[in-house]
């Protein structure tokens, strides 16, 4: 048997491509590892010019100060809680709305999901002083309601859900409803948990965009009992006249954790829900 051997130019090609991954790779967890590291650092070390990344002093007096100081388990249940709520709601009403688009025909089908494509593309701070009194007229400001509301179904779930739902067998739906199945039964009992890739990368994606979501929560919410992590954590990590950078970099460990466990828990799915939805 003739062996393949491989020429000069795939193997400089193949090492030039290792690098640019591994440059990128260190682009993106490098500030990630800097901050970890930074968090266990004492306020003057961390302030020291030049920078190092290893602790000469670890501790975690950063950490029990950001306990300490704030009311961490009212932010915490606030950001879980708006959070939660808005990823379920994404995934429950987006979900509906992608199979209605993707296998259902009806008047008005095509202008709708013009529509969705079309806010697309009309960036968010373009929506958010409209959206903002809205909410105020409502009289939903510094309330959960008005926390969760303007975020509990977005165009690009729609759009995500809609293209992996496409994918799915039209012969399926169309035996479930001789056997007198109704859509509503289709829907709950065949597409979505066929859906679950899908699913995943739209609930990883909602839940980071919205335990992350700082400007809305920092508008809507008035008082500290109403405040997320992040906003909380902006808030009082500035002392007077300076920033106490410690407890900004614990905090920022700690709200980064959560987001983080999710998608290791779920990767596997989130990368099948990208490759099959034609999102690259």
């Amino acid at each position: 048997m003739r062996t393949r051997t491989r020429r000069p130019v795939d193997t400089v090609a193949t090492v030039a491509l290792h690098v640019v991954l591994v440059a990128g790779l260190l682009v993106m967890v490098g500030p990630i590892v800097w901050m970890l590291l930074s968090s266990l650092k004492p306020e003057g070390e961390i302030l020291r010019v030049p920078q190092t990344w290893w602790p000469e002093h670890p501790t975690l007096a950063n950490f029990r100060h950001l306990f300490a100081r704030l009311d961490f388990s009212t932010y915490a249940v606030n950001s879980v809680l708006v959070a939660v709520v808005v990823t379920v709601g994404n995934l429950l009403i987006c979900s509906a709305l992608g199979y209605a688009l993707a296998k259902l025909r009806f008047a008005g089908s095509r202008l709708l999901l013009g529509t969705v494509l079309g806010t697309l593309m009309v960036p968010g701070m373009v929506t958010f002083v409209p959206l903002f009194v809205l909410v105020s007229n409502l009289g939903l400001v510094n309330t959960y309601a008005g926390l969760i509301l303007p975020f509990l179904a977005q165009a690009f779930g729609v759009f995500l859900m809609r293209q992996f739902i496409l994918s799915i067998p039209d012969e399926l739906l169309e035996a479930a409803r001789v056997d007198g199945a109704g859509e509503f039964r289709i829907f709950w009992r065949i597409v979505l948990p066929l859906c679950r890739p899908a699913l995943a990368t739209l609930g990883i994606l909602t839940f980071l965009g919205s335990w992350n979501n700082f400007l809305w929560p920092v508008v809507a919410a008035t008082t500290e009992d109403k405040y997320t992590l992040p906003v909380a954590l902006a808030l009082f990590s500035v002392g007077q006249n300076r920033v106490e950078y410690g407890l900004l970099l614990a905090g920022s460990v700690v709200v980064v954790l959560p987001v983080v466990l999710v998608f290791v828990a779920l990767q596997r799915l989130f990368t099948r829900g990208i490759a099959m939805t034609g999102i690259k």
